[in-house]
């Protein structure tokens, strides 16, 4: 069976002293692409390094994660740290001569969770309407993070030209994941399917060529401890149930999706 994990952070610290041997069961699981997800100046630099190592199981996609970007200090530990707000255009400088090694832009997008103050969430929309359009101007993917946003995040895009967009762990309800299925955006379903209802809605609402699979490695473990991108198994496990499908059938339609998506 084809499996990917089209989101995880091998950056972070829980990889670093046994990232071959997390790899490895990934592939005797028959794990044969993984993204790994930057979210900030430093992180996109590591991101690029283990794909470079890796590849070609190992893809970065690098990202401008909205807190990062204000300069907010950390919602989570365990990745390097954004010292101060991130430069957009420094970055999107960067990016752009990485192009031809990246599969996508992201994780970017917006998150009310963390960012609570109105002058904040409106500077986190600016800087996210510039990086839709510098995604559109580059042509790739976006990976889009709307944590207590969603329904912002979406019609943001729905206002663009963008057509390639996933949605990262995607939490909005019925509504708003109604109307990103009417715009043909992708939904990335995490390993946590297994434990949480609310991603087994979104499966059983939106078509099979709208489905991706992730792990958001090391956080939202199906199981106990840490979470790797081996553990793709289980949303392509619950999907199949959902859908009544084989678990190939779906494992087959995911990587469809995801050559489709990220080339």
């Amino acid at each position: 069976m084809i499996l990917v994990d089209d989101h995880c952070h091998l950056t972070h610290e829980l990889y670093k002293n046994d990232l071959d041997q997390v790899l490895e069961r990934a592939r005797k699981a028959g794990v044969v692409a993984i993204i790994c997800s930057g979210v900030n100046v430093p992180t996109n630099r590591e991101a690029l390094e283990i794909a470079k190592k890796y590849t070609p199981l190992v893809r970065a996609s690098l990202g401008i994660y909205p807190v990062d970007a204000l300069g907010i200090p950390a919602d989570e530990s365990g990745l390097s740290r954004q010292e101060g707000p991130i430069d957009l255009d420094s970055e999107f400088d960067f990016i752009k001569k990485n192009k031809h090694d990246i599969a996508a832009i992201g994780e970017v997008g917006l998150d009310s969770h963390w960012v609570k103050d109105p002058e904040l969430q409106k500077k986190q929309r600016e800087n996210f309407a510039r990086v839709i359009q510098f995604a559109e101007d580059i042509k790739k993917p976006l990976v889009v993070h709307t944590r207590d946003a969603e329904s912002d995040a979406v019609e943001m895009l729905a206002s663009s030209s963008v057509k390639n967009v996933v949605l990262h762990c995607f939490t909005g309800r019925k509504s708003v994941v109604k109307r990103a299925i009417d715009l043909g955006y992708y939904f990335s379903i995490p390993a946590i399917i297994e434990k949480l209802q609310h991603f087994k809605m979104i499966a059983e609402m939106a078509s099979i060529n709208q489905l991706l699979s992730e792990t958001d490695g090391p956080w939202l473990s199906p199981i106990s401890g840490r979470n790797e991108p081996a553990n793709v198994l289980y949303t392509v496990r619950n999907i199949a149930k959902v859908k009544g499908f084989t678990e190939e059938e779906v494992a087959n339609n995911i990587w469809l999706n995801f050559q489709r998506v990220f080339g």
